[in-house]
Order: C-alpha cells, then structure tokens, then sequence
C-alpha cells in the first residue's frame, strides 16, 4: 500500500510544528533540530517539514512503498517515460536510509518515490561526508525553478 509524501520548507520550525500537531492532533513521529515528521494513518500521509536555508514552501511531493516490487513497478514507469531524474539506492536523506527514483513533473514540481529502508543519524548524505568521508546525492536533483543560491552551499550538488 502506499502513503503520500509531502514536504515543506519551513522559516519557523517551533512555530510549524506547533501549527502541524494542533492541525493533525498528535505531535510528529520524527523530531530533530532542523526536521519533524508526521506518518498519519487517517488520511495516510508522510507529512514532513524541514528548516535548512531554502524558500519556504513545497519542496517535493511523492509516494512512499512498502516493498521492492512497488517501487520497480513505479520505476518502471518513470523510466519508460524518461522522467526519472535520479535513481538512487540506500541513501541517507531526512534522517532515512531509502532507495528511491526522483523525478520532475512539466512545472517543475519534484517527484520521490521511494521505499524506507531505516533509520539515519543525519539528514543527508552530504552531512555524513562532513563526519564519514562518505559522499553521494542526497534530497533528490536541485529543483528546476529553484535557484541555486536557495540551496546554499552544496547547490552543486543537488543538496540541500
């Protein structure tokens, strides 16, 4: 079964999270200094908000899977449509560990489809280069309409 993903960028984390929990009537499942996250089962959402230097706003929405064969079937898809953007295996992004396929839509709207694999100690990939040495993609390709300077200092590479 899947669950629909929704992620926004916040200016006021505090102020977010305490408007998210009074608005869906339980405090998030996930809470660190720069992210929370809601996984509701009524509607079946994975709701997330994350506050590091980008617009504030929709940052991406997607699908979350429950097992492999959901998500190939969703990869296939997108590759057959030559829509997938970035395919990635077990990487660490919003605290996670996921294999994923990203994609955009025509507006530009950033698509993840992506299936859980754990839990991470940091937010990215990109933050676990800093401790680790470990490098790679993380949070998807930069937004089309995004301008690179919202993603600051890793818009290089995607990162935000």
């Amino acid at each position: 079964m899947k669950r629909f993903h929704v992620h926004l960028n916040v200016d006021q984390l505090d102020s977010s999270i305490r408007f998210y929990t009074t608005l869906f009537g339980t405090p998030p499942s996930v809470l660190k200094s720069d992210y929370a996250k809601w996984m509701l089962d009524d509607p079946r959402i994975n709701f997330a908000i994350s506050q590091r230097g980008r617009a504030a706003g929709v940052d991406h929405l997607g699908l979350q899977v429950e097992d492999d064969a959901e998500l190939a079937a969703i990869g296939a898809r997108l590759q057959s449509a030559d829509a997938v953007a970035l395919a990635e295996k077990a990487t660490n992004c919003c605290y996670a560990r996921s294999d994923k396929f990203w994609a955009e839509d025509p507006q530009g709207v950033r698509w993840e489809s992506f299936r859980t694999l754990g839990e991470a100690t940091t937010y990215n990939d990109a933050t676990d280069a800093a401790t680790t040495g470990k490098g790679g993609a993380c949070c998807g390709p930069a937004a089309a309409t995004a301008p690179a300077a919202a993603c600051g200092p890793n818009a290089a590479t995607g990162c935000c």
